[in-house]
């Protein structure tokens, strides 16, 4: 891999404050990972996020069409503008304004079930890890970089798929896991093209469920 890329891709803005953030997070972590509930409570946040990563994308970021211009502002950043212009590079990361208050809003939640702030800090250690992962597969996927094992070449052929052959399907971008689950992940072969693949403003009643 150039250095160049992860060069750039480290000194992103977004990823150098959601690092940074998790760097602190993990700080105040590791005083505790003797205790089995850290270490499970870092577990549970990875799990979270990853299900959130295939929900999210599926039945967020490809909503039909909303009417509302500001609605449709927020879309078009977050992930219609992505699909029309896949590899312009500030549009393969979640903006700031989306992913903080995100995890604040879980973090919050996590404290009201558990009551405790080291659980809920090991929580959201799990989550900005997996987050920071995800950022970096989904840079790879849209780079002209080859990722070093079998599996990352074909998640980003996997992921390529999903723009460039049919927006409806493979929607997990670290793993298929939940595509496999919920019947999203399908032969390639057996998929016909989708003519708004690159322009999600445009399914209209094409969206499939």
């Amino acid at each position: 891999m150039k250095a160049k890329y992860l060069k750039e891709f480290i000194t992103f803005p977004d990823v150098m404050v959601m690092s940074t953030l998790f760097l602190l997070s993990t700080c105040f972590t590791v005083y505790n990972m003797s205790s089995a509930a850290i270490w499970i409570a870092i577990a549970a946040g990875m799990v979270t996020y990853i299900t959130g990563e295939y929900f999210t994308h599926r039945f967020l970021f490809h909503l039909k069409t909303p009417k509302n211009p500001f609605f449709l502002k927020l879309l078009k950043r977050l992930h219609y503008d992505h699909h029309s212009n896949p590899n312009e590079l500030h549009l393969l990361f979640l903006p700031l304004w989306y992913s903080v208050p995100n995890f604040a809003i879980v973090g919050a939640i996590v404290y009201v079930i558990t009551t405790k702030w080291i659980i809920t800090n090991a929580f959201l250690t799990g989550m900005m890890l997996f987050f920071l992962f995800y950022e970096w597969k989904h840079y790879i996927a849209h780079r002209p970089i080859q990722p070093v094992t079998k599996w990352g070449k074909w998640m980003k052929k996997v992921h390529l798929w999903h723009h460039f052959n049919n927006e409806n399907y493979w929607f997990g971008v670290t793993n298929p896991s939940f595509d496999y689950l919920m019947g999203t992940f399908k032969d390639r072969e057996k998929v016909e093209k989708s003519p708004t693949a690159r322009n999600l403003e445009k399914r209209g009643e094409h969206i499939q469920s």
